[in-house]
């Protein structure tokens, strides 16, 4: 049994597990990761501190004091994320969803009537965070969802599954790929948008996120300028294009969609003031052969 954690009572071994993690969330944390192992509630903890912490439960909670103090993020871990207002399971086949991409949530609904059967297309959806989201407010919306990652579907389709939404089918390939001779009303992708020697990629929760998810090119941009000269042809006219991207990029990408012929294109901002989501609109008739 772990010699650092005592195990006569719970709340003991709980501050003994938030001194071995750092940083200001080191006690939520250490919360999280106990109630995983006991499969309880946060408030079930409240009422039973005193509670003795079983042989094997210790040394599953130190197992994941371990992984966690050598920067495993927490979400892998626990193997569960939340986003909007879904609950997702994760893997390091994903991307960890992030409060950020919510931002894009936002802007599509803004251009999705609840009242109509539009089709949207959900690129690299990775867990399904985006499809997901965009499917369980918008009933009547089909919503296609693709990815590289055979991995990453199943485990997309095991969220549709467990958060009951139907509306939603995943496509195995390449960003627009699988979805030849198909148009929609919208398309939003979070792609990967950072540069391949940004140093970033070997810091905190990145270093164990699937690097082809992460980045993309000497300036990070490479398969959001393939998305982008492929999306007129997949929208109808009017139809939006939404991508998330990285704080500095904004003017790039709002050069490259003014080039491909969209309109109405503008930067938007996420909490905290840091541009976020770059979007376009096809005309009515533009040519979406190119």
């Amino acid at each position: 049994m772990p010699a650092d954690l005592p195990t006569a009572r719970l709340d003991l071994a709980l501050r003994a597990a938030t001194a071995r993690l750092s940083g200001p969330d080191a006690r939520h944390e250490a919360e999280h990761l106990l109630l995983h192992v006991l499969a309880r509630e946060r408030a079930w903890l409240f009422a039973h501190g005193d509670d003795p912490l079983l042989e094997r439960e210790a040394s599953a909670f130190d197992a994941l004091l371990t992984r966690r103090a050598a920067g495993e993020p927490l979400a892998y871990l626990l193997g569960r994320r939340g986003f909007w207002t879904l609950d997702l399971q994760v893997s390091p086949a994903t991307l960890i969803p992030r409060p950020e991409t919510e931002r894009l949530v936002e802007l599509a609904l803004e251009r999705l009537p609840d009242d109509r059967p539009l089709r949207i297309a959900d690129l690299g959806t990775g867990s399904g965070a985006i499809a997901l989201a965009l499917a369980s407010e918008r009933p009547l919306v089909q919503v296609v969802a693709t990815d590289v990652s055979e991995e990453a579907l199943h485990i997309a389709q095991a969220n549709a599954g467990a958060n009951r939404i139907a509306n939603v089918v995943f496509c195995h390939g390449s960003w627009l790929a699988p979805l030849a001779g198909e148009r929609f009303d919208l398309i939003a992708s979070n792609p990967p948008y950072i540069a391949d020697a940004d140093p970033h990629l070997h810091q905190g929760d990145l270093r164990f996120e699937p690097p082809t998810a992460l980045s993309s090119g000497a300036d990070g941009l490479d398969a959001i300028r393939e998305i982008v000269a492929l999306a007129p042809s997949h929208l109808v006219p009017g139809g939006w294009l939404l991508l998330e991207h990285g704080w500095d990029q904004g003017e790039a990408i709002r050069a490259l969609l003014i080039a491909a012929g969209f309109v109405d294109v503008a930067t938007e901002t996420d909490l905290e003031q840091r541009d976020r989501v770059t979007l376009g609109r096809v005309t009515e008739g533009q040519d979406r052969s190119r």
